[in-house]
């Protein structure tokens, strides 16, 4: 029986991407689906069901600040990289997001995303010590949503259905989506921050990043989407945050990354080799261990470096303080190595 558009693949069509170790015992596995695409867009390493749609979550947000840049935002340098990130509320976000704001003609109250405690505890710590509360601006998408919002002063469209399906900003952002991914989005849904987000396969998520990735070398591609690509790899702490695990794949293998909620995360190299995975119970702690292990195993980045960044951005399993076990590969992807 055919699925549905309207559901993801299930465990039957996945593969076991990681298992968790503790103290020589398997405790937890990991299923889900990746694919490895080459930089011309052919499928490399295929691993469980990745035609299937998955909801990209925060993975969309490159797409995202490019439509509104192509609706005349005048996006530049850390402003570019906080628009396409998932940041932890840092006082250096908070202010990038108030800059753009203020460029807008807009207040913090515009914003439609939710109010937020930060994940950085300087800045929360700074919240609570100045009675300001939880704060639009710490929401991880603030800087997506002061895009947008900077996109409608441009234009002059509506400010307070700006997330609405049939805005002209997100039809716009439905349009990106689709031309870069080389695919119809398949279900439109809510993401956490109140914005559509957008179906997809992890083939068409893949593609898209890979066409994103490229750009900086390419003389025809689209000049948005290079300084895009060329600002989330010059300011990677924008994007997530210093010591984070997507700042530091950019800023030790030069390979955008880009997490998104429910186990999903994208990497693209300059070259245009892409990785897409989506792990099926939602869980994230695997998606860079696999997804930079795909990249290696193919030859695309070099593999004692991603050895180096992995030691420093896959969690150890504890145990009384101290390290008892490990996220290991699933057999699926381990064999990839031999």
């Amino acid at each position: 029986m055919p699925m549905s558009s309207h559901e993801t693949f299930n465990a039957e069509s996945a593969v076991e991407l990681a298992v968790i170790e503790r103290s020589g015992f398997i405790e937890s596995r990991h299923v889900g689906a990746a694919v490895l695409i080459a930089g011309d867009g052919s499928v490399v390493t295929r691993l469980g069901d990745i035609d299937a749609p998955v909801f990209a979550r925060s993975t969309l947000k490159p797409f995202q600040a490019l439509a509104s840049m192509q609706s005349g935002v005048p996006l530049r340098g850390a402003q570019v990289a906080v628009a396409c990130g998932s940041h932890t509320g840092s006082l250096d976000h908070m202010d990038v997001v108030e800059g753009m704001l203020k460029a807008a003609g807009v207040r913090e109250e515009h914003l439609q995303c939710p109010a937020a405690w930060p994940q950085d505890e300087t800045a929360r710590s700074w919240l609570v010590r100045s009675d300001r509360g939880q704060s639009k601006l710490a929401f991880n998408c603030s800087g997506k949503h002061a895009a947008f919002l900077w996109a409608c002063t441009e234009n002059g469209w509506d400010l307070r259905s700006y997330l609405e399906p049939n805005h002209p900003l997100q039809q716009r952002v439905r349009s990106v989506i689709e031309e870069y991914c080389g695919e119809p989005i398949s279900h439109l849904g809510i993401d956490g921050c109140g914005a559509p987000v957008a179906a997809i396969s992890l083939i068409g998520l893949a593609r898209g990043f890979s066409r994103l990735a490229k750009s900086p070398g390419d003389p025809s591609a689209n000049a948005r989407a290079a300084t895009i690509a060329t600002s989330m790899l010059d300011y990677p702490w924008a994007v997530q945050g210093r010591g984070e695990s997507n700042t530091i794949v950019m800023e030790e293998l030069d390979v955008l990354a880009k997490i998104g909620a429910e186990g999903v995360l994208v990497l693209a190299t300059p070259t245009g080799a892409a990785v897409a995975v989506k792990v099926l119970d939602g869980n994230v702690r695997a998606t860079a261990l696999v997804g930079l292990t795909l990249l290696a195993a193919s030859g695309a980045v070099d593999v004692a470096a991603v050895s180096s960044v992995l030691e420093r951005i896959v969690e150890p399993v504890l145990g009384g303080g101290r390290a008892v076990g490990r996220i290991r590969l699933g057999h699926a992807v381990s064999a990839l190595l031999d």
